[in-house]
């Protein structure tokens, strides 16, 4: 597994990203990890670790919809009872059916997101609260950036605390906003041409307008913190690790909760539908998993009961770049358990 996964992701460094950790646990062991390149493309990169962190982007859903399901674990809410009474606003709306099972799901008919200039000088919680749905609740898989902002909203009411706050109790290295202190040796991402050369600062831009803590998006992390979060999932379906939450609530998360032609969707996680996946030809069709933009990704095959963590900034040369490393990671991975 070590000479062929290096050689690929050598190859790719400085060709599709400026930075790469990759991580493989196969029966809850640690059987491979790797960090390679720097934190930028230019005399101000830095070498990369196996404990760097990264920008997770979309990776945040994972944790989110995790604390979420502690929630639903604990009794502070039903996963199929409407969330008015947490978000009011939603009263007397056709929002009003929306549950957490939707939102978790992305059946909630919320909007996907929407462009960051249209949001300068707004309050984008309250946009992504208030605005229009696309379909009814629990019609059809709408990938929604905005639901999982409800779903960020919804925790900090119940919880009476900042998600911030609520997200430490994974790992002391998963961080919404990370200090200036660290910046410098967090891998950079897009110069997107409002804000130059984003490093340290969340990429997606509704994240950054709600000062960088959001439930879609803005989680700092490691490649260690993903697993580890993969492995209360994937260890639970295998008999060994310790449950965040009920076994019934992980078993619910990565089964089929909404089909969708691109990616079927389970609560929070993703789930194999087709070769065309992110995760390749080679994983079982009960494998679990999601992406980032900026590059991250996260896949588990409990059939094999292998998971692979793939973190990169792939968007440093630009979003037109089409090239994958993923798949082609993914499949090595499987090729060599």
């Amino acid at each position: 597994m070590t000479s062929t996964l290096d050689e690929l992701l050598q190859a790719a460094c400085a060709n599709e990203f400026t930075a790469v950790v990759a991580r493989v646990e196969w029966h809850g062991k640690l059987v491979y990890e790797r960090a390679f390149g720097t934190t930028r493309a230019d005399e101000l990169g830095v070498p990369v670790y196996a404990d760097t962190i990264f920008d997770l982007a979309s990776l945040t859903k994972l944790f989110v919809a995790t604390l979420l399901l502690q929630y639903v674990g604990r009794g502070l809410l039903g996963l199929d009872e409407p969330l008015v009474e947490v978000i009011p606003e939603w009263r007397s709306t056709p929002h009003a059916a929306i549950t957490p099972r939707m939102l978790l799901a992305h059946t909630s008919g919320m909007n996907s997101g929407a462009d960051y200039r249209a949001l300068l000088g707004e309050n984008v919680e309250d946009f992504a609260l208030r605005a229009p749905l696309l379909a009814k609740p629990g019609e059809r898989v709408i990938y929604s950036d905005l639901g999982f902002i409800a779903v960020g909203v919804a925790l900090e009411r119940i919880a009476g605390a900042s998600l911030a706050s609520i997200a430490r109790s994974f790992s002391p290295s998963l961080v919404f906003s990370p200090p200036a202190r660290l910046r410098h040796a967090i891998p950079a991402t897009e110069d997107d041409g409002w804000r130059g050369r984003v490093q340290g600062r969340v990429h997606d831009e509704k994240a950054y307008l709600m000062g960088g803590v959001a439930g879609h998006a803005g989680l700092f992390g490691t490649a260690a913190d993903v697993a580890s979060l993969t492995e209360s999932y994937l260890g639970v379906l295998r008999g060994r690790a310790p449950h965040r939450v009920p076994e019934g609530l992980v078993r619910e998360a990565v089964t089929e909760q909404a089909y969708d032609p691109v990616l079927r969707r389970g609560l929070g996680w993703a789930l194999k539908t087709n070769d065309q996946n992110s995760c390749g030809r080679l994983m079982n069709g009960d494998s679990f998993g999601h992406t980032g933009f900026v590059g991250t990704c996260v896949w588990a095959d409990p059939v094999a009961d292998v998971q692979g963590v793939l973190l990169t900034n792939a968007v440093y040369f630009g979003r037109a770049d089409t090239r994958d490393v993923r798949p082609r990671f993914y499949e090595a991975m499987m090729r060599a358990c």
